[in-house]
Order: C-alpha cells, then structure tokens, then sequence
C-alpha cells in the first residue's frame, strides 16, 4: 500500500481545522507540515488540532514549499494571495488544494492553472459537496431522460446572517482580501450548484438584479442574478451574508423535480437527503397530490470534506507513484465557474446589464 500523501497547511484560518480534521479522517492522506507567517501561531494550531508532535513547524510559506515532506498544500488563504501561492507551490513541484474561490477572477486562475499544467501538479478547488455521495445519486437521477426529462430551471440560495463583528472585521469583507465578497463566498456554491445541475453547460448570458447590498467599501454583502442560456433554460441564484443560514437548490426538468436544503453542508454528517418527484400531478377533484415526492436517504461513513481530500490524494498519487497526467476535470469546472462569476460581477458593475459568457 502507498504511503500517505503529506499535506502542508499554508496557513492557519478557521476553514483549516476542518481540513485538518479530513485528512486526518482520509485513508490516504496525512498532515506533515503547517506553516504560518509566526512559528508560533503554526505551533499551537498542531497542539489545538490534535497533529502529532512531530508535525513540521515552518515559521513562512516559502519554508512550507521547500519541504521534501510535502507531496501537496492546502491553501486557505485570502483569495487576494491565491494567485502568488499557488503558483510558488506549483514552481515547486507541489500539488494544489486550492479553497474557493479559488482566483479573484479568470484572468488570475488562468494564471495559476497554466503553472500547474507546466509543472504536472494537480489541482482542485475546495467545494466540498461535489464529493459527497449523495450528489453522485442525484446526478444518477437528473440524468434518467425518463425520470427527469431535460433541465429547465434552477434556483440556488446560500446565505447566512455574518453578525456585526463578522460584517466589519471578516477577511470576506475586505477589498483588499477578498474583493469578491459575498459573491465570491456564497454565490460561488450557488454558481457551481447550477452549472452541475446543467451538467456543465456554460450559460450565454448574466443578468446581475438591481441595487445589491455593499459595505462602505463596496464590497458585495447580499446579491442576485439569472443565468440565461439560448435553449430557453433560465437560472437564478441568491448570496448573501445579511440573511438566515440557508442552502436551497432546486433543479426543474420536463418530467420531474429535485430539491434539497441543505446543499452546501448536509443537516447530519452521516446522512443526507434530498427530495425527487416524477411524473407529478393531482388527484381527481385537485385536492391532494397523487403521487407524493420521495425522499432519498444517503449514508456516508466519512464526511464530504474527508472524500475530498480522499479523492484529491488518489489524483496525487496517482501523479507520483504511476506518472499519470494531472485529471483536468477540476480545473476546467473551477474556470467554468469562475468565469460565471467573473460575468455576474461585470453585471453588478455595469447597474445590471446583460453580460455574455465567453469561455
């Protein structure tokens, strides 16, 4: 059995401890390193976390990097220093677990995947859910023409209430940061959620709504936008850090309906659902529904996050021990979505003119 991919940590935000924990739970794959710009903050985010005492500490990013212990870094920075690191990690040798969003927009992202295709280092974004099983079951449904028919609208909806302290010291709210803001944060799950459930398929036009909500420093906290594609499919998506915690996708065929709320980060670790109806329609005197939606229950026994990095790992070593290629299914969904994102912030912008999307 091959031995354990070694993760570096680039940095010790809170979205780490997460990550920490699933490659911890990952059968693949293990923590060898974290660096922070303080040898100290790095040394008690090992003690904090649970990682052995002979983890390595490394008091710079650039130290991280020139590791031999690390096959690969998880990055979890501001998305302002994406395109810097990811790209001296690629320089390196080192593969890339890059959070999301993974760029501020295309032009940097084209950037970063250029230096991972010159230097043959894999590279993926940090959406967690695309790992989790349930997603595989509902694509398995929404690709039954019989069952679901052909895609016809999508809405998605992430949002949660950031709190004041949130909302004026969070690095998501910084232009210097992450710029992106709410879209960048929320809006890149809406996004990413309607492309896969139109399987990819680019949109040919963002439409950003009227007077979205931003800081004093202009940073987007609460927006909207359609998403219009030239068959007539339309989608719409909702982001926003001033609402209640919700995570709601709901995907509209010919023949039949999925929906889910909890899209994002699953009610239960263990468990999840969704709901698909098929063929629906009333009862005789149009009192009741005649054929009720069914609730699919998916079990998993390691949670999103720790699939991920399990996928992400297998890629890896795959890369090291077999001299595969990189898989370039990633990185091209992360460009499809980033250029989506790209379009529906020149709409925001622009005061809500149509924007086309060209890939």
């Amino acid at each position: 059995m091959a031995a354990p991919i070694g993760f570096g940590i680039m940095g010790c935000a809170d979205i780490a401890r997460k990550l920490c924990r699933a490659i911890g739970l990952a059968h693949n794959a293990t923590v060898v390193a974290v660096s922070s710009r303080s040898a100290d903050k790095a040394r008690r985010f090992i003690a904090d976390n649970g990682l052995p005492e002979n983890t390595r500490v490394h008091g710079s990013y650039e130290a991280l990097l020139e590791d031999p212990a690390v096959d690969a870094v998880y990055v979890p920075l501001p998305t302002s220093l994406h395109v810097h690191w990811a790209i001296a990690a690629a320089g390196k040798g080192k593969h890339v677990l890059l959070e999301k969003p993974p760029a501020l927009n295309a032009a940097e992202l084209d950037r970063i995947l250029e230096a991972c295709e010159i230097n043959g280092v894999q590279i993926m974004d940090g959406t967690m859910w695309m790992h989790h099983p349930r997603t595989a079951k509902m694509r398995e449904l929404l690709s039954d023409p019989n069952l679901f028919g052909q895609v016809k609208r999508t809405n998605s909806i992430f949002s949660f209430n950031g709190g004041s302290d949130f909302l004026k010291n969070d690095i998501r709210v910084k232009p210097d940061l992450d710029g992106l803001g709410a879209l960048g944060d929320a809006g890149w799950y809406c996004i990413r959620s309607i492309l896969w459930a139109n399987d990819y398929d680019l949109p040919r036009t963002a439409i950003a709504f009227p007077n979205p909500v931003k800081n004093e420093a202009g940073v987007v906290l609460s927006c909207d936008a359609s998403l219009h594609w030239e068959d007539g499919r339309v989608a719409t998506f909702h982001c926003s850090f001033l609402a209640h915690l919700t995570m709601d996708l709901t995907v509209i065929g010919s023949k039949g309906t999925l929906k889910l709320n909890d899209f994002i980060v699953p009610f239960e670790e263990k468990s999840a659902h969704f709901t698909f109806a098929s063929d629906s329609w009333f009862d005789d005197l149009v009192t009741a529904w005649a054929r009720l939606p069914k609730k699919h229950v998916v079990s998993t026994d390691l949670p999103q996050e720790a699939l991920m990095v399990s996928e992400f790992s297998s890629l890896v070593a795959a890369i090291k021990e077999s001299g595969a290629k990189p898989d370039c299914k990633w990185p091209t969904i992360s460009r499809k979505t980033q250029v989506v994102v790209d379009a529906v912030k020149t709409s925001l912008d622009s005061g809500s003119k149509p924007v086309q999307i060209v890939f």
